[in-house]
Order: structure tokens, then C-alpha cells, then sequence
């Protein structure tokens, strides 16, 4: 086998590793990835698996890391598509909320991930604060770009309204599985329209 072969079998072995350890951490949580269950899963052994991950941490880290690659690949890029200001604005809350659904992996990875680590200093707590600053600042990019097109009051506080937007997927979240999908976006999609009502100059 060729350098170059080796190299893509071992990247292709760690992304099989990594989508059954997203699988299972969405539904268990971080802390519920157990290198003897994973290994098994992917059928390898647990040194096997050390060889890719060195060590449990590293595969927390790794998960989040691409968890965070998965959730801006479905929220945040395919609202680049849509000009700037209140369409693009308007896209990444319509994917936040189809994020939201999770048909297929068992829940959202970073609320569980935000419960488990919230009040525990670490690596882990470390990486789910800068991802969370991050998509808060690109949200609150999007308000700022809404604002310079006139879509929004000249004298918004960005940061505020950015937070007050987060808060909405939060709760479509919290209410989706007790209450049904389809009702609770109705609710987000009219409690968002409502409060870009407040800062709208029209």
C-alpha cells in the first residue's frame, strides 16, 4: 500500500469513528462514549481505535469538533446563499430550526454537551465556549448587516437582539419532542417575526 493510500484508508477509518461516536454521544452525551462500546461498534479493537484517538478526551474533543463542522455546514452556509441583511438573517434561523428536528441522530449534541460541561472547568467546557462565541458572533454579523441595509432600527443594540434570536431555537428545541415539530417552528417562526417587528424602522 502507497503512502498516499494508507493515508486516506486511516482519514476514512477516523470519520467512520467519528460518525458512531457523534451517533451515540447525540443521544448519550459525551460522557456516555465509551472507548470498549465504540470500538466495538466500528468493529476494531480498543487499541486500534488509541491509535486514531489517544485517550477519551481526545475523542470528546474530536466529536465536538465535528459536531461544530456539521452544524454550521446546515445552518450557517447555506444562508450565504441569501443576500444580506433580513433574508440572510431569516435563513439561518429557518436551518437553526430545521437543526432543531433531529429525525435521525437523537438530539442536539451541544445542549447535552452544554448540561454536562456547563459547571466544569476543562478542555471540553473550553471548546463548547469558543464554538458557542463563534456562531454568536456570526449571528450577530447578520444583525449588523441588516442594520446597514436599513432592514433594522439605525440604533439597534446587535448583541441584544443576536441573544434575544439565540434564546428562539433554544426553546423550539425544548419544546419540539414534548409538544410536536411542526407546532412549536409555527410558534418560533411567529415569536421571530414578532420581535423583528420591534426593530424594524417601517
Amino acid at each position: 500500500m502507497t503512502t498516499a493510500a494508507a493515508t486516506a484508508k486511516g482519514a476514512a477509518t477516523r470519520e467512520a469513528i467519528l460518525d458512531h461516536a457523534y451517533a451515540i454521544a447525540c443521544s448519550a452525551g459525551l460522557e456516555g462514549l465509551s472507548i470498549g462500546a465504540l470500538a466495538q461498534g466500528v468493529g476494531m479493537s480498543k487499541s486500534g481505535l488509541f491509535a486514531h484517538f489517544g485517550s477519551r478526551e481526545d475523542l470528546q474533543l474530536a466529536v465536538l469538533d465535528d459536531a461544530a463542522r456539521r452544524f454550521v455546514a446546515h445552518v450557517f452556509q447555506p444562508a450565504l446563499s441569501r443576500p444580506r441583511g433580513l433574508a440572510r438573517l431569516r435563513a439561518i434561523v429557518e436551518q437553526w430550526f430545521d437543526w432543531v428536528r433531529h429525525a435521525d441522530d437523537g438530539g442536539c449534541l451541544f445542549l447535552a454537551a452544554v448540561g454536562e460541561y456547563d459547571d466544569r472547568p476543562g478542555p471540553q467546557r473550553d471548546l463548547l465556549l469558543r464554538q458557542d462565541r463563534q456562531w454568536r458572533q456570526a449571528l450577530a454579523h447578520a444583525v449588523s448587516l441588516a442594520v446597514d441595509n436599513g432592514e433594522l432600527l439605525a440604533d439597534t443594540d446587535v448583541e441584544q437582539l443576536a441573544f434575544e434570536i439565540y434564546a428562539l431555537p433554544l426553546l423550539v428545541h425544548h419544546d419540539a419532542g414534548l409538544y410536536g415539530y411542526e407546532s412549536t417552528v409555527a410558534r418560533g417562526r411567529r415569536a421571530y417575526d414578532r420581535l423583528i417587528d420591534t426593530y424594524s424602522p417601517h
